[in-house]
């Protein structure tokens, strides 16, 4: 599927590669997402999971084991 300009990038349903643990923090050290963002994901609009993936992917995450 390729992108048109001004189309919001293809991305998968959800950051989480099923690496999750917030032990530390409220930060998720799989996906970057934060406690809440996790719990609220499915009822976030489009434009609020974008701005969510642009801030974790900047991030370094999603973060898989190797």
């Amino acid at each position: 599927m390729s992108e048109g300009k001004g189309e919001p990038p293809v991305r998968p349903d959800t950051p989480c590669v099923a690496v999750c643990s917030t032990t530390f923090d409220e930060i998720c050290r799989g996906c970057g997402r934060s406690v809440v963002e996790v719990a609220h994901w499915v009822s976030m609009s489009a434009e609020q999971k974008e701005i969510v993936w642009q801030r974790i992917l900047a991030q370094g995450y999603p973060r898989r084991n190797k």
